[in-house]
């Protein structure tokens, strides 16, 4: 049971706690409590009164008028039950309802209007540990491009005045019984903004129950899973519907002012207006525009850089010698078969190959690669001080650690209390041993997918190589000369279909996974669901550019002694190498997911509103042009959350880094993205999707650290992709050894067939690879692989001690903020010695009051 302290000190009781604690048998979460608080009286000299509160949330359900009889009418019956008890509970609860109907003549939809009287507010505001404000302060907003820009006196385009500027505030956890501290205390109807009733009515539907706790029977969610409810949201602050251009702001809602100034297309050049984000959608919402804005603009370098190493790549592609010597090369310089049916070919076939190779495998990837590595590491250091900084202006630099309470579904369900060691207040409790062993039952069912994964592209390997010999043998030349290539892109848009499938199936799976391991705040739940949802998409991204970039062409032998897998040649790198494949792949799967999930954020929204829409359009022809605020927000889409968002950021992020000496051109293609994603994201949250409830975060959560190790694990993997996929240490030992102007390169890198070969096939050939004539590795084949992995030491060790560096440098809190918070941190103690001193002296005073012999006419008021 949670204890609450009596507050028999104070001189004004707005909620009687002290009767509450006096019932018994009621458990964390219920709401019976609640129920008790919304009969207390409010004093009427404290707070003005309201005649009737705002509808603070929405309940819906549909009603089928056909088929009374039906087979499915007994879990009508049990949906109507359940129901009807989950309402009556919320009366009880305290929470005063509407309902209000519209039907046509097969279906009757019921909206129930839900609103919270003044005493549940403030009962559910100390029991969810709210902060409120005590005191106003000015906006604290400040962007460093804005303040450089203008230090050097240069416009700032992308500066807009964005009106209704939300002040910020000292605030502090909200205490019934000092009401009178707190801002704005004096009105009812403004006390309580709307998202903290939003949060409050959410606590409320999450913990009521309408059956057994044991059977899982209680809370909204579980109702909208049964199919009981059809929906459950807050409202909208009216509609978004855009203004006159020549009309003036003032007056706007705070829908209205984010779709004019925010989610509007024409504002993709603007700073995005974060506080009112904040304001209307919460801080959760907010942490995620933020980073993804930082994370753009931090892009935009990034793909300047990688754009002139593109360019200089296009540049040496006509002026490089051993490419010229292969387009010019003999037709008598006939290359070994690709294949056991295939025919011998000439080399100058694969001019165009190595050509496109060359675009991308030159000097300059080296240092792109090391620019990219530091870039990663600035990144995460900075976005940590924009972090601090937004956790400290929105007052939410403690939440995972105080003001965090269990999860409603946590708390119905667990077994025990324990005491909080940090609140002194009993909590639901799971213990840790079963919660291990839990989670490990489901890392093994995450291996399982994981294992399902590389099934999948064992299959698309083989498809490849199937795929090859079958379009070599073609009779069109053209189709024959690019059988290795048609295959190959073939087989990265069958592996983007594998992807997409894979993916819809685990996050389902990893959902239910979660919730049956009990972790105790939503966001220790958040960060276990995207732990494993991440882990295997990783896998399920990443292994075909892994193949490609550290596998492929390693293990195929030489002509007369070929390795296969499961009786098919093993796949050997292209005429271009692999780092060409490659660069295809990631431009396939990283562009191809892009253009899919932006069409999917672009039409199907759409689509699914049209739909909702014509199947509305029916029961509204009755009621009138205009429908309700809440029947308009029905109309919308659910809100589905962050999760997909983050996760199709995180894994661009590994794409734009761990592949990127292959890809330069990644950044770029990120930024366009990420340009039409801040919009596309923003307009779905303002206009097409129903109003999430605000929910607090102190950070990104798991997302942070995720990005760390992608972010070390790119540093290994550009450090492996220059050393063993990469031409660079070839071409630079040949320079030093043989000749400067890499004349003769070509023939340097091409082995002979064996002379057992040659002679059954009457001819020789040349193939790609570091052997002497009888298929052994030769003596540069040793020293190049030596010259690799002391390349791959010194690479990640500079890279890395670099970083470190930079880490110590960059600290983590700016020092603007690290002074805030001593300063506060100072006030407090001040504050409580003065209040220690108050209290003694009264002791004192009361120790020096007259007996009780002199009468009560001796005592003071």
């Amino acid at each position: 049971m949670l204890r609450r302290r009596a507050p028999e000190e104070d001189d004004a009781v707005l909620i009687d706690m002290a009767s509450l604690e006096s019932g018994s048998g009621s458990s964390y979460g219920s709401t019976a409590h609640a129920s008790e608080a919304g009969k207390q009286q409010v004093a009427p000299s404290r707070v003005g009164s309201s005649a009737k509160p705002p509808i603070d949330f929405v309940l819906v359900w549909e009603e089928d008028l056909r088929n009374q009889e039906s087979p499915a009418q007994d879990k009508t019956h049990t949906h109507k039950f359940w129901r009807e008890t989950f309402l009556e509970s919320l009366r009880l609860a305290g929470l005063n309802m509407d309902q209000h109907d519209v039907q046509d003549e097969t279906t009757a939809v019921h909206f129930i209007l839900l609103r919270a009287p003044w005493a549940v507010l403030c009962y559910y505001a100390e029991d969810l540990r709210l902060k409120l404000p005590l005191q106003e302060l000015p906006n604290q907003a400040s962007n460093w491009s804005a303040t450089l820009l203008e230090w050097l006196g240069i416009p700032n385009i992308l500066l807009e005045q964005v009106p209704d500027t939300p002040p910020e505030y000292y605030s502090c956890q909200f205490k019934a019984s000092k009401l009178q501290w707190f801002l704005g205390s004096d009105n009812q109807d403004t006390f309580f903004t709307s998202t903290k009733r939003h949060q409050i009515l959410f606590e409320i539907l999450a913990k009521t129950r309408y059956g057994h706790k044991k059977k899982g029977l209680f809370g909204i969610d579980q109702l909208l899973a049964e199919g009981v409810f059809r929906a459950a949201f807050p409202l909208h602050d009216g509609p978004f519907s855009a203004v006159p251009e020549n009309s003036q702001a003032l007056g706007l809602t705070q829908r209205q002012v984010l779709f004019q100034h925010w989610a509007r297309w024409g504002k993709w050049n603007k700073y995005q207006p974060l506080d009112h984000v904040r304001q209307y959608f919460g801080e959760k919402v907010a942490l995620y525009f933020a980073w993804l804005g930082f994370y753009t603009g931090w892009l935009l370098p990034a793909a300047v850089v990688g754009t002139v190493v593109f360019l200089v790549g296009c540049f040496l592609v006509f002026s490089d010698i051993p490419t010229q010597e292969l387009c010019h090369s003999s037709d008598g310089l006939d290359m070994c078969p690709l294949c056991s049916d295939c025919s011998f070919w000439p080399l100058s076939s694969a001019c165009t190959l190595a050509q496109a190779g060359r675009l991308f495998d030159h000097g300059g990837t080296v240092f792109f690669s090391l620019f990219m590595a530091l870039w990663a590491v600035l990144l995460l250091e900075y976005w940590k001080r924009k972090n601090a900084t937004l956790a400290y202006r929105w007052d939410c630099s403690d939440y995972e650690d105080i003001e965090e309470r269990p999860r409603p579904q946590f708390a119905a369900r667990a077994p025990t209390t324990a005491l909080n060691p940090v609140t002194g207040e009993d909590e639901p409790y799971f213990p840790e041993k079963r919660r291990v062993h839990r989670m490990l039952a489901g890392s093994v069912v995450l291996l399982m997918m994981v294992a399902v994964v590389i099934m999948c592209l064992v299959s698309i390997i083989l498809y490849r190589a199937i795929m090859a010999v079958i379009v070599s043998k073609s009779d069109n030349a053209f189709l024959s000369a690019w059988a290795p290539r048609i295959a190959s892109l073939t087989g990265s848009v069958v592996n983007l279909i594998f992807i997409v499938i894979l993916s819809k199936v685990y996050v389902v799976l990893a959902q239910v996974l979660t919730r049956w391991e009990m972790h105790r705040t939503q966001t220790a739940f958040e960060d276990a669901f995207t732990l494993k949802v991440f882990v295997f998409q990783f896998v399920n991204f990443y292994a075909s550019p892994v193949y490609i970039a550290f596998f492929k062409g390693r293990f195929v032998g030489y002509p007369g002694n070929y390795h296969t897998l499961f009786g098919v040649r093993n796949e050997e790198c292209a005429a271009g190498g692999c780092l060409i494949e490659l660069a295809q792949e990631l431009l396939v799967i990283m562009v191809g997911k892009q253009i899919i999930n932006n069409v999917q954020e672009i039409f199907v929204p759409r689509l699914k509103g049209c739909w909702q829409k014509l199947y509305s359009r029916r029961r509204k022809a009755g009621v009138g042009a205009h429908p309700a605020p809440w029947e308009a927000d029905y109309d919308l889409l659910p809100c589905e959350g962050l999760f997909h968002e983050y996760l199709e950021m995180v894994l661009q992020f590994g794409f734009v880094t761990i592949f990127v000496a292959a890809c330069p051109l990644a950044p770029l293609f990120a930024l366009l993205n990420n340009w039409v994603e801040i919009r596309l994201d923003a307009r779905k949250f303002v206009c097409e999707y129903r109003r999430p409830v605000a929910e607090r975060a102190q950070d990104i959560g798991i997302w942070f650290h995720i990005l760390a190790g992608l972010t070390h694990l790119a540093v290994i993997s550009n450090a492996f992709l220059l050393a063993f996929s990469s031409d660079f240490l070839p071409r630079a030992y040949y320079r030093w050894t043989r000749a400067p102007d890499l004349r003769g390169f070509l023939n340097f890198t091409l082995a002979r067939a064996p002379p057992a070969f040659a002679a059954a096939h009457n001819r020789t050939c040349r193939y790609r690879a570091f052997r002497d004539d009888d298929g052994h590795y030769s003596q540069t084949y040793w020293t190049l692989l030596a010259i690799r992995l002391a390349f791959v030491i010194i690479f990640e060790h500079v890279v890395f001690s670099i970083g470190r560096l930079l880490d110590l440098l960059v600290p983590d809190i700016p020092e603007s903020v690290e002074i805030k918070v001593k300063r506060e941190y100072y006030l407090a103690k001040q504050a409580l010695a003065e209040n220690e001193a108050l209290l003694g002296a009264t002791g004192a005073k009361d120790d020096q009051l007259p007996s009780s012999e002199s009468g009560p006419s001796s005592l003071g008021s």
